[in-house]
């Protein structure tokens, strides 16, 4: 089971985001994308989920090509983002009960607590979306994405919010579903930690790939730190 994102293009107005990026993502891995601010790590994450159409290139899985306008595989996906995905007047559960319709998964019971203890929420459970911290919205759009076990999960800068506990449950919960088979691509700011949870690092800049591979971190860390070194990225 692999995921492929070839020839990636994607622009935004004059400003061209991603200039020909290929990557991959195969089941029982984590990789990590990383890079200074604008490299564009948000945008390939919602080109190989299909949030976002590319403007060329295509992403498939097993030589076949995937959208986020075909259902079967946003059936397949989790996706968290910048956006919760949450409703704010309904609570965790009533949240839960709600997507696990939708997937056509019981809405209640085991599951939908289990989901919650995953990423640290059981105690949220009964609390309206609206009155959470933004680390608590954080847990439960996780579990959101976890209820319905996907083969691939994207998360976009997942530990933003988050106190240490919420931080090294999340980690566990990654693992776990690496472990699983899982394909987990990960944007994140946080060099260390995406380095120690990942298999593969993607080091990305003004959208071009730079690095990818089983990158030492010291060696990952000195790229990082020469690119951010001078002017941000536009």
């Amino acid at each position: 089971m692999t995921l492929e994102g070839r020839r990636i293009v994607c622009d935004y107005g004059p400003v061209r985001a991603l200039a020909g990026i290929d990557l991959h993502a195969a089941g029982g891995e984590i990789v990590a994308i990383v890079g200074p601010n604008g490299a564009g790590k948000t945008t390939l994450l919602r080109v190989l989920s299909g949030e976002r159409r590319p403007d060329r290139g295509e992403v498939t899985l097993n030589g076949s090509r995937v959208s986020g306008s075909d259902a079967a595989w946003r059936a397949r996906i989790g996706l968290v983002s910048h956006r919760t995905g949450l409703y704010e007047k309904l609570t965790a559960m009533e949240n839960l009960r709600f997507f696990a319709a939708l997937h056509g998964l019981a809405r209640s019971g085991r599951k939908l607590t289990a989901t919650l203890d995953a990423v640290g929420a059981r105690g949220l459970a009964g609390r309206r979306i609206e009155a959470l911290s933004r680390g608590q919205r954080q847990r439960v759009a996780l579990a959101r994405s976890l209820l319905h076990d996907p083969e691939f999960l994207f998360l976009d800068e997942p530990f933003s919010g988050l106190d240490p506990e919420g931080a090294a449950g999340l980690e566990r919960a990654l693992v776990a579903r690496r472990n699983d088979g899982v394909a987990v691509v990960l944007v994140t700011h946080d060099l260390r930690r995406g380095l120690r949870l990942a298999d593969r690092v993607v080091v990305l800049r003004r959208g071009r790939k730079v690095l990818d591979g089983e990158a030492a971190e010291d060696e990952a860390a000195e790229i990082l730190d020469h690119f951010t070194a001078g002017a941000p990225d536009p």
